[in-house]
Parts: C-alpha cells; structure tokens; sequence
C-alpha cells in the first residue's frame, strides 16, 4: 500500500486546543505513509501569532482556507470542499470542530471519499441541535474519535451515536515544552512582585465557569492575602467578569491577561492552575499545567479525572459547591510539599499516558485499520 492521502478538515485556525491537536498531528505525521492536506473552513486568520497556518505551512503542509464568515456561505463552501476533495483524492477524511465535523462528512461523501471519521472533543450539553445534526448524519461516519472515555459515554449516552463507531484516542502534549526554561514575568501584567498567584487559562465563556469562579475568590482571596487570580484568555464574558470583580471588591486582585502565546511560561510562574468549567471534554489547559509539575483544581467534568488518574481526588470538587472549592484551594497553595507532590504526580502521569507520539500513533493505526480494510 502506497502512502495515505488525508485531508484534514476544521471549523477555524486560530490557536486553540483542537486546533493546535490538528496542527501536531499534521507535523507529526510519519511521512513516509501518510500526505496530509489541511482544510479550514473560515478564513485565514490576520494574525500570523495567533494562527496555526505558519506552522503547517512552515512543515511543508498544503493549506485551504476556504473564507466562510456567515452561516449563508456555507452551502457555498460546502460545494468548494467537494471540489477540493475530488483534485486531492484523498483515502480519507479526519474532520475537527463541530461545522468541520458535519459539512467535512457531507462533502467527503459527495466527492466518493471511501472513508470518514470525525472528532469529538467535548460533551456538548449546551446547544441539543449540534447533537440531534450528529445523528442525522452519523451514517456518513465510519468512527468518531472521543477526546476521552466521558466523552465516548455522552456520545452513546445522550447524543445516542452508534457505540460501535466510537473511539478514544486522548489529547497528547509535548512534555519537552514543559515546564518552560523561563517562567513568564508577571509583572507586567499588574501583579506585584513576590506575590502567589492562581491561574485559569482558557476561554471567557459560559462553558468554563469563570463567573462561578470569581463568586468563590473572595473566600479565598481573603485567606490568602499574598495570593492573586490571574485569568488567561477572551471571550464574550470578559465585560461580565469585570463588572462581577468590581461587585464583589477583589478587582485590584485579578488580573486579565486576554489571549496570549506564553502559556508554558506563565504557567511556570504560577502555584496552581484552576479549570472552573460546566462541561468540557479533555482539557488541554489541565495537560499543560499537569506536564508543568502544576497542581490542579478542576471540577468534576469529562475527561478531568482520566487526566489526573489516581491524584484525581485531591484536585477535584463539584461544580457548584463554593465551600469546598475554596477550602481545597487554600490547601494547595498555602501547602506547598502537597502541591509539589500533586505536581510531581501530575507530570509523570502525563509522561506515561498523554504523550504526543501516543496520539499521533493511536491516529496513524486507526487510519491505516480504516483503509486497508
């Protein structure tokens, strides 16, 4: 068998987890077997720092972005993907994000791709019609690849997809980034120096609970008066997280940073990351402070403890139970041989179970079963 044509196909490319996943996937690929070409249904982003297209290109790697800006074009770009697909020939398509995910499978089908597989990446529990659209067109799919087995149930459970399509292959991460040479200045982002610090890296959006949050901070903040909350990322609640920081007075004692490309590095200043959200899949934000020797407080959400493993108790609480989380959060920062413990912990088991290499290679067979078959 000759090599493998794969056309992989996503919703946007701008940085971010399932984005950044495709780009290591793409790079990593064994050449030898496999040609990737990367599909983008959004334009280009106009920010060469927060993309991943130099990255791709930079390897050698045909991108297509296809300019979608409103939900009208998408018949449009539906009919360009199909075109782009019968010149590639490709054995099969790897589609990412939910858009990507259902026009990647209409239009692989339509230009006669033998084989489709689809990424899940979180527990949608939010917008029900992405699941009931999942269904709908759940035969185009040959396999749908679960971020995490929480995920693979949700999937089976509530989106009712068929259990036998279903496949796990969890996030991976570059442990070699991890943790970064120089820890980031801090500083410049308000914080005073000496001061510890608690970090969230992620999007401002309902999903990650940033605003639940900001109500648990002043039972913390108030117990750990050298201690400041640092939030990592934009999104549509940052106007909401402002005024929600001036309401319950701790403004002068979080700091928003907006998005930024020195995560390793913030988080090798930090003491303790915290993932507050609703629902998620497998998050990467946690990998990362995990592979940084980072203690972590999350709450009870898919794929968090498949992360942690059998650290996951002591990094754990509901969502919603404000007491806990703060009692927990006190417990991590002020004691430091836990935290470093919890840290050590966290490292190792990224070492051995989400790895890049172990991604790439869950990938490459599931393909290679897929089209030799």
């Amino acid at each position: 068998m000759g090599k493998i044509r794969v056309a992989l196909c996503i919703t946007e490319l701008d940085v971010g987890g399932a984005e950044r996943a495709l780009v290591e996937l793409a790079t990593r690929l064994d050449p030898a077997r496999f040609e990737p070409v990367v599909y983008c249904l959004q334009p280009r982003p106009e920010s060469d720092e927060a993309s991943c297209v130099p990255s791709l290109e930079a390897a050698g790697i045909k991108v297509h972005c296809l300019g979608v800006r409103r939900s009208w074009q998408i018949p449009g770009a539906l009919g360009q993907l199909k075109r782009l697909l019968v010149e590639q020939k490709p054995d099969l398509v790897q589609t990412f994000l939910f858009h990507a995910n259902v026009i990647g499978r209409i239009a692989a089908r339509r230009a006669g791709v033998r084989r489709v597989v689809s990424a899940i990446r979180v527990a949608e529990r939010h917008s029900r019609w992405h699941l009931w659209i999942d269904r709908l067109t759940a035969g185009l799919v040959d396999r749908h690849v679960c971020v995490s087995q929480a995920v693979a149930r949700f999937s089976a459970e509530r989106a009712r997809l068929p259990a036998d399509k279903l496949v796990v292959i969890p996030n991976g991460i570059d442990v070699e980034r991890y943790p970064a040479d120089q820890p980031a200045n801090l500083e410049a982002f308000g914080l005073r120096a000496g001061r510890r610090v608690v970090t969230y890296v992620g999007r401002l959006d309902r999903q990650k609970g940033v605003r639940w949050l900001l109500e648990t901070a002043p039972l913390w903040l108030e117990r750990l008066p050298d201690c400041d909350l640092l939030l990592v990322g934009k999104g549509p609640e940052q106007g909401a997280i402002e005024v929600a920081c001036r309401q319950r007075g701790i403004f002068d004692r979080v700091q928003l940073a907006g998005w930024r490309s020195d995560v390793p590095e913030i988080l090798a200043a930090s003491d303790l990351l915290v993932l507050p959200s609703l629902w998620e899949g497998m998050p990467n934000a946690v990998l990362q402070a995990m592979a940084s020797r980072l203690p972590v407080l999350a709450t009870d959400v898919e794929g968090v403890r498949e992360l942690l493993g059998p650290a996951a108790d002591a990094q754990i609480v509901r969502y919603g139970d404000t007491e806990t989380f703060a009692e927990k959060l006190v417990a991590l920062v002020s004691d430091r041989a836990l935290a470093s413990e919890l840290g050590r912990k966290n490292r190792l088991r990224v070492q051995s179970a989400f790895t890049l290499s172990r991604m790439v290679a869950a990938y490459q067979d599931l393909w290679e079963s897929l089209v030799g078959s």
